[in-house]
């Protein structure tokens, strides 16, 4: 296990995915042991998913039985955003500020 501090100094991490949704792009984790705990998806700059073909589904609904309720989840469905008070928008201002996903058969 890597500290916060050491995840800090990690440039780069590769996950895989529970699911995933076509309609929307929502890449979901519930920390099983291919996708790491949550920290590791949230804390380095650049996140690189490997998403097995065989877990994308159409719609959200279809997703949602293939996720264990006891599972803790993180969905990605795009770059965090935040307003500062002069309403200056921020992305990326938490979790990684890159997201690469490879799509790929046979996992």
């Amino acid at each position: 296990r890597l500290s916060i501090a050491e995840l800090d100094e990690t440039s780069a991490v590769v996950t895989s995915s529970a699911v995933s949704v076509a309609e929307s792009g929502t890449i979901i984790l519930d920390g099983e042991p291919n996708q790491g705990r949550r920290a590791i998806s949230l804390v380095p700059d650049h996140h690189v998913c490997i998403v097995p073909i065989s877990s994308i589904v159409r719609l959200l609904p279809e997703a949602m039985p293939r996720l264990a309720i006891t599972r803790p989840q993180t969905w990605i469905s795009g770059p965090s955003a935040t307003s500062d008070i002069e309403l200056e928008r921020v992305e990326g201002v938490h979790g990684p500020r890159t997201l690469d996903v490879l799509m790929v058969r046979g996992l």
